[in-house]
């Protein structure tokens, strides 16, 4: 019989198991990660974890805040939402990101905008190049055609739905769940209008960096994108680390870019002057 099989087994066997490590875990504290981004000090850091294929996450960040997102071996897809973590009403408008900026494409010094008008993160850096604002978070549906099945808790989960799991830490439902941004796997539209996936796999190690340029809630997913053709259901590791920083000053180059950058920062120091 099994020593869990009574309180006084499982209670040991759980306490063997304490300083057990696995790739893809919570880092806790997280000043004790052993992979932090270049230059940052460990007392710096709030968070880090790795989510395997299907995980999902989920952060609170102050304004000021870094995120990095690496892609460890070349073959994650990331869907991302932001949401306002004081009124999260408000959160990321694909539509208005590809609006305002005059450019559906991200890359460094573009910004992630609110459907208010406030940027919500900026793309500080960008190594990987390949995103996507098109085609949204998979589906149980996109899944089941894909795979067989897109149950959430079945082989091949759907990363709506494992958005919706994140969210749902955060006190919001699945009317929160939004149209996303999927990094690390591009599309680009055809001069015929078609979407073209650039799918990979990439170099192992590619990353994008955020700054936080409002009190945020990021949710992640990584499950493979839904214009995917391969039979497997193939996506690998990526690795979210966030550490504290300092708000954008006025003199910020990307906050200066453009007119209408510069008008969404502007409704960011309005809203911060209460």
């Amino acid at each position: 019989m099994s020593t869990t099989a009574n309180p006084q087994g499982a209670q040991l066997h759980a306490r063997a198991m304490g300083d057990t490590r696995i790739e893809t875990m919570p880092t806790l504290p997280a000043s004790a990660a052993a992979t932090r981004p270049p230059g940052v000090a460990a007392d710096h850091m709030l968070w880090e974890t790795t989510l395997p294929a299907g995980g999902y996450a989920g952060k609170e960040l102050r304004r000021g805040a870094r995120l990095q997102l690496q892609d460890l071996y070349g073959d994650a897809c990331v869907s991302m939402l932001v949401f306002n973590a004081e009124r999260p009403v408000e959160r990321f408008n694909v539509a208005d990101t590809i609006k305002v900026q005059w450019n559906a494409y991200l890359g460094a010094g573009k910004l992630l905008l609110s459907d208010m008008g406030r940027v919500l993160m900026s793309l500080i850096d960008d190594g990987a190049g390949t995103h996507d604002m098109f085609c949204g978070a998979s589906t149980a549906h996109s899944n089941a055609q894909a795979y067989g099945d897109g149950d959430n808790w079945g082989a091949h989960p759907n990363a709506r739905d494992r958005l919706a799991l994140a969210a749902g830490k955060f006190g919001l439902g699945r009317k929160d769940i939004h149209p996303c941004i999927n990094w690390f796997k591009g599309v680009r539209i055809a001069g015929d209008g078609a979407t073209e996936l650039q799918g990979g796999p990439f170099a192992p190690g590619r990353s994008v960096t955020l700054r936080a340029e409002m009190n945020v809630i990021v949710v992640l997913a990584n499950c493979p994108h839904r214009l995917d053709a391969r039979v497997a259901y193939t996506v690998t590791p990526v690795r979210a680390s966030a550490w504290r920083g300092t708000p954008t000053p006025a003199d910020d180059p990307i906050r200066n870019a453009t007119p209408e950058g510069l008008r969404a920062f502007l409704n960011v120091d309005d809203y911060f002057c209460r």
